[in-house]
């Protein structure tokens, strides 16, 4: 990756919308810069380190860094690390990786440094101390020693103003040396903060005096024990946009109410400021526009709950392929592009809405269909072998028939696959005794294996429980290849309503496969009983063992796509898209279900609206 940019153009960086007219008038206007340079426009990435990225940030990133790409401007990605109780470097590295896997980069960003150009809030913590230091000099903020419960309880509510807290008019010299004696450790937790002297009455609360700093003596992942107190959110994230440069500072609309807050706050710096002051110049005031947030269905994206899934053991970890983190989509086989493009399909808008996760699942089915290769794979074995194979030679001979790569894709070619006496089919292919609709294999029925030939079951061997483990079946040399066969002396056709996918018993190998679904039965999940627990899916994981595969799936082909992040991905036929799983080792292949070839769920919903 190169400094020079993200890597790949995401889908949608086109496509027209709210904050796209407001950055085309601003650079008309020259609001940032020269009139006309769009390369002025500074956007941001700025995550939490208290979790992993899930597929709500997906949305936020492809958005900053789309913007970014589509006027020649940067995206900075700046982690707002100010609670060092709550993050881990762990999370750091993670939310790094997850950027640069949707093909983005930011300046300085470098192949051989996972952390070469990000920016962290601590990068910024002496200033933000300075910039404090200065409002409480200025008389707009000041050391308040009540409880939190005695504040949130002085707050008010949206009817009823608030009381100013006993300390709001203490000296400036008091205040400035109980915050400096804060900053040195010299008091426990709780015991005290700084607060921004605002307005009490106000009709927004986040002006009713917000809390700027509070002690926290922890040990930060970035700067060890250098601070005691550490700034709000609500007070760092205006100022480090100011000190980035940023122009466009895009946040959800829940943010939209915290915006006057931030204006304040940058307003109160520059207050004074200006050419000779003694404050200095003014500093830079960035611009916040909101917009809806995704809000997928099927899925939870609060931190606190994945957490809780992570911690309690309903999932392996923040990678559980049934986990909406990044990581966890990343590990169950979806590509960046079937992210990207399904970030750009949920628009840019001021309205609050449920996204449909059925999006989500077809644009990786609709990129995978494009480029996976296909291979055969039985999951359920039945044994089939062919008795009149002798009739041809040996009754061990192998035969190699072609099979095509991807239909999809004229120039993946074909492949070589094994045919012999023993054959694997899904169990679920046979039926002893099948309905009028069911066209696969029964007793005397006949049915075409793929690229293979037509064969006939003409016996069904049980073991002594009555369970079918073997069908004796008689093949027809005239059919290889899957062809039909020549029409008889009467010119009669034979036709057959079923081809079945197979693997053949001399060349296969035998995986681990795992069958994912929807981690929630729930639309919204938790909606019901307020618990989302109470919506899990017990089905959501099923694994199955002793599953026979082509002996491709093993090897590493020609035919198969380089992709960039090294997973090998695959479309089994007539099962669905599947990867390998981050478990295998040389002598266990383990593979993941991405999705099903279709949309299931969505039968689903209109059997039972």
């Amino acid at each position: 990756m190169s400094d020079a940019g993200p890597a790949r153009v995401s889908p949608g960086a086109e496509l027209r919308h709210f904050i796209t007219d407001i950055i085309d008038a601003d650079v008309a206007s020259g609001k940032w810069g020269p009139v006309g340079d769009s390369s002025v426009v500074r956007t941001r990435f700025p995550p939490e380190p208290n979790g992993y990225l899930h597929i709500g940030h997906a949305k936020s990133i492809c958005l900053n860094f789309g913007l970014a790409e589509r006027y020649g401007g940067v995206c900075v990605l700046r982690f707002d690390d100010t609670n060092p109780v709550k993050e881990e470097e762990e999370f750091v590295r993670s939310i790094i990786e997850d950027v640069r896997w949707l093909g983005f980069a930011w300046p300085g960003a470098r192949d051989d440094d996972l952390k070469a150009g990000v920016r962290f809030a601590s990068d910024y913590f002496q200033q933000m101390h300075d910039w404090a230091v200065e409002l409480i000099r200025k008389g707009k903020a000041y050391v308040d020693e009540q409880t939190s419960e005695q504040i949130r309880a002085a707050r008010g509510d949206l009817t009823t103003p608030g009381t100013p807290s006993p300390f709001r008019d203490r000296p400036v010299e008091e205040s400035l040396r109980l915050f400096e004696e804060m900053v040195q450790g010299r008091h426990p937790d709780g015991s005290m903060v700084l607060r921004a002297r605002i307005d009490m009455a106000s009709p927004n609360m986040n002006l009713r005096d917000p809390v700027m700093y509070r002690i926290v003596n922890a040990r930060h992942h970035r700067t060890g024990d250098a601070w005691h107190v550490y700034p709000m959110y609500d007070w760092a994230h205006g100022l480090e946009d100011s000190i980035e440069g940023i122009t466009h500072s895009i946040c959800t609309l829940e943010f939209e109410n915290h915006r006057p807050l931030y204006d304040w706050f940058i307003d109160a710096i520059n207050e004074g400021r200006g050419p000779g002051s003694a404050w200095g110049e003014k500093i830079h005031h960035p611009q916040q526009i909101e917009f809806a947030r995704l809000n997928p269905s099927y899925i939870v994206t609060s931190k606190r709950k994945l957490r809780q899934l992570v911690e309690e053991g309903y999932v392996r970890g923040w990678d559980d392929p049934r986990m909406p983190t990044l990581s966890g989509l990343r590990r169950r086989g979806y590509t960046p592009e079937s992210i990207r493009a399904f970030a750009a399909e949920t628009g840019v808008t001021k309205f609050n809405g449920v996204h449909d996760i059925g999006w989500l699942e077809r644009a990786v089915r609709d990129h995978l269909n494009k480029v996976a290769p296909r291979r055969m794979a039985v999951l359920n074995p039945l044994k089939v072998t062919i008795t009149n194979w002798a009739d041809g030679g040996e009754a061990d001979r192998i035969e190699y028939v072609d099979v095509i790569n991807n239909p999809e894709d004229p120039g993946a070619g074909t492949r070589k696959v094994a045919f012999g006496r023993t054959l694997y089919i899904e169990r679920d292919d046979f039926m002893e005794d099948p309905p009028k609709k069911f066209f696969r294999l029964g007793p005397g029925r006949e049915v075409r294996l793929r690229c293979g030939y037509w064969i006939r079951c003409d016996q069904v061997v049980k073991n002594e429980a009555g369970e079918v483990v073997e069908l004796l079946c008689t093949y027809d040399p005239q059919t290889r290849g899957g062809e039909s066969p020549p029409p008889d002396a009467d010119g009669n056709v034979r036709k057959v309503k079923a081809t079945l996918h197979w693997v053949a018993a001399a060349e296969c190998i035998e995986a681990e496969i795992r069958l994912f679904d929807r981690l929630y039965l729930a639309e919204r999940p938790g909606r019901e009983s307020d618990n989302h627990l109470d919506d899990l899916n017990p089905e959501s994981l099923r694994v199955m063992t002793g599953c026979k595969l082509e002996k491709a799936l093993g090897e590493r082909l020609g035919d198969e796509p380089a992709w960039s992040d090294g997973i090998r991905r695959f479309q089994f036929e007539r099962l669905g898209y599947f990867c390998v799983d981050p478990d295998s080792t040389p002598g266990r292949l383990v593979f993941n279900r991405t999705v099903t070839l279709k949309d299931s769920w969505s039968k689903e919903r209109a059997r039972n609206p």
